[in-house]
């Protein structure tokens, strides 16, 4: 009973620790965020604003976003925070969507700007021949595990 009882504890805690390292590897690794300046030039000269907010419908304690996002012609900017985790992508969208189901009724239609690897600010370089002015919204979301983080709807 006694074996059991280590095999079970102890197989609990690999679990517990592998869980914690996909949460916390994002975050040893992120590079540096852009600085408040680069972030300053994109903000004064943006065309569109939006805001991530902690309580859309597909968020939750693990996954969420808060902050302004600014878009230029050229960049899309982030100044807040964002929960980490791996293989984040930011999507451009026609129409805003606010959870996973329509996310992924809408995926085909979104653009894939670029990945998103720092969680207290980013900046992305839109590709050439884009118009911000033909989406509606940035999303948010962890390719390796299907989730929806975050989305803004700009204007």
């Amino acid at each position: 009973m006694k074996k059991l009882l280590l095999l079970i504890t102890h197989g609990m805690m690999l679990v517990l620790g592998f869980g914690l390292g996909i949460y916390a590897l994002p975050i040893l690794t992120q590079p540096d965020k852009p600085s408040m300046t680069e972030i300053g030039k994109v903000a004064t000269s943006a065309l569109f604003t939006g805001q991530f907010e902690r309580d859309l419908e597909g968020s939750d304690a693990l996954h969420y976003g808060s902050g302004t996002v600014y878009i230029n012609a050229h960049q899309i900017a982030f100044d807040g925070q964002i929960s980490p985790g791996p293989d984040y992508k930011l999507y451009l969208s026609p129409v805003f969507v606010e959870n996973k189901t329509d996310f992924l009724a809408n995926k085909d239609n979104m653009l894939n700007i670029g990945d998103v690897r720092t969680f207290n600010g980013f900046m992305l370089d839109i590709p050439e021949g884009i118009n911000p002015a033909d989406y509606q919204a940035v999303v948010i979301w962890c390719e390796s595990f299907n989730l929806f983080i975050t989305a803004a709807k700009y204007h």
